[in-house]
């Protein structure tokens, strides 16, 4: 075949092929993939291969159409048992969230809007109420995550001035999130006290001086310190802040509400502790032991609360109408009682391991194979490190455990397993209820 024996690119638009492309993908797009398409076919005319047809170059065009057209963020079933996953978009939203950002995202809506007065209003009214009510903190803030809630509270209180950290808190959390380098972007100065595994409360005095703007205290959320170690309580912190008159802000990073060890955990620091203890103001996330959207809150005194809204920085980082909404909703449920019951992963940590069992169970008698064998769930999420929920899991012993890994990767939607001890391993602990059904589909057909 010669060159001239090709299709030309009108003649293949008019195909019932090319004309269902466009209704599908639209004109400009059908057109570049079919011309894409016949230069790939003239290349190989021109190197004395195979040359596809009318009907093969229309199939390669919609190939590379549905290839460019996919979505790149797609919904996956996390089988990994870890329940505040990062790289999984970290807390699936509760049913009265997802609701109420469709909502927020269907209509116009008062995001700046006073009803009451006829103009214009402020977006951090839709939350701060309930914060209030929730921690008993004096005022709050929300913006978009909390790296930028730590970041908005260096800038708008310590620029030009000096924030004290101990040696023991100059950590890196995932994405190459650093204090040392926030602290330098924010204008403020590092002033490092103590040593890498002991800081002393006399370190902190020693440091203070007429440029100290701030005290900070990073939560170790994402490793431990043991062995010969000290570093002084929060409430020292915030004794020896208020003999200075020096503001202590306590980055408390997953920013829980309510109390781990409830459900066989750890002690993990609640925001209503460090309000308590006296910190000034405190930031954690609303995606991670909150439960809710990607979000970032300060909580504290409305002075210092007062300042950072008025900061220009503040909107540049303020949250969008479906954060609010869907952050808001997720507050309202610990208002009412009712986080472990409608809060996914509150649902997933407060799960027992014998109603796990019953799941793992069921999941090895429909696919008639697979072990349920124990296991064990982490929180995740920076949260919580070395702590682990006992689970049940279903173990699948196949010859070649890495491939069909990767396939229940490949399926849609994807299945995310772990692979250990050269079987499959699949916790139910973290596959949504109305997930459960194609999870076994996919698995049957695969299997």
């Amino acid at each position: 075949m010669s060159l001239r024996d090709l299709p030309g690119v009108e003649k293949l638009l008019q195909t019932d092929s090319a004309v269902r492309m466009e209704a599908l993908f639209g004109r400009t797009l059908t057109l570049q993939a079919v011309r894409a398409q016949l230069d790939a076919a003239r290349l190989i005319v021109r190197q004395g291969g195979t040359t596809p047809n009318s009907e093969e170059i229309l199939a390669q065009a919609e190939a590379m159409l549905e290839d460019w057209l996919s979505p790149t963020l797609q919904p996956v079933i996390n089988a990994t048992g870890v329940i505040i996953h990062t790289n999984l978009g970290r807390a699936p939203l509760s049913e009265a969230a997802r609701q109420a950002m469709l909502d927020a995202a269907e209509h116009y809506g008062t995001l700046e809007y006073d009803l009451a007065k006829g103009k214009r209003g402020k977006r951090n009214v839709h939350c701060e109420g309930l914060l209030q009510k929730l921690t008993g903190a004096e005022a709050g803030l929300v913006v978009n995550n909390n790296a930028a809630a730590v970041l908005l509270a260096l800038t708008g209180l310590a620029r030009r001035r000096q924030v004290l950290v101990s040696r023991s808190q100059l950590i890196e959390i995932g994405g190459g999130f650093r204090i040392p380098d926030v602290m330098k972007q924010s204008g403020a100065k590092l002033v490092e006290v103590g040593t890498t595994n002991r800081t002393h409360l006399s370190d902190y005095e020693a440091a203070l001086g007429d440029r100290t703007a701030l005290i900070l205290r990073a939560h170790h959320s994402n490793f431990r310190l043991v062995g010969f170690t000290t570093e002084p309580g929060l409430k020292e912190l915030t004794d020896l802040g208020k003999r200075y008159d020096v503001p202590v802000l306590d980055d408390l990073g997953s920013g829980a509400l309510l109390d781990t060890e409830t459900y066989g955990l750890g002690h993990e620091p609640t925001v209503q502790e460090s309000l308590d203890a006296g910190a000034s103001l405190v930031a954690f996330s609303g995606d991670k032991l909150l439960g809710g959207p990607q979000a970032g809150i300060l909580l504290g005194e409305e002075r210092l609360i007062d300042r950072l809204r008025k900061h220009p920085l503040a909107r540049a980082v303020r949250p969008d109408k479906l954060c609010l909404a869907a952050l808001s909703a997720t507050l309202l449920h610990y208002l009412k009682d009712e986080a472990t019951q409608a809060v996914p992963i509150w649902r997933m940590i407060a799960a027992s391991p014998e109603d796990l069992r019953v799941r793992a169970s069921d999941w090895a008698q429909q696919l008639r194979q697979g072990d349920v064998i124990e296991a064990r769930s982490t929180v995740g999420g920076g949260s919580l490190p070395e702590e682990t929920l006992p689970t049940w899991a279903l173990a699948l012993s196949v010859s070649k455990p890495n491939a069909l890994a990767a396939r229940l990767r490949k399926a849609r939607p994807a299945i995310i397993a772990r692979v250990a001890e050269d079987k499959v391993v699949l916790d139910p602990r973290t596959v949504l209820p109305d997930q459960e059904a194609m999870l076994l589909k996919i698995l049957q057909a695969m299997l």
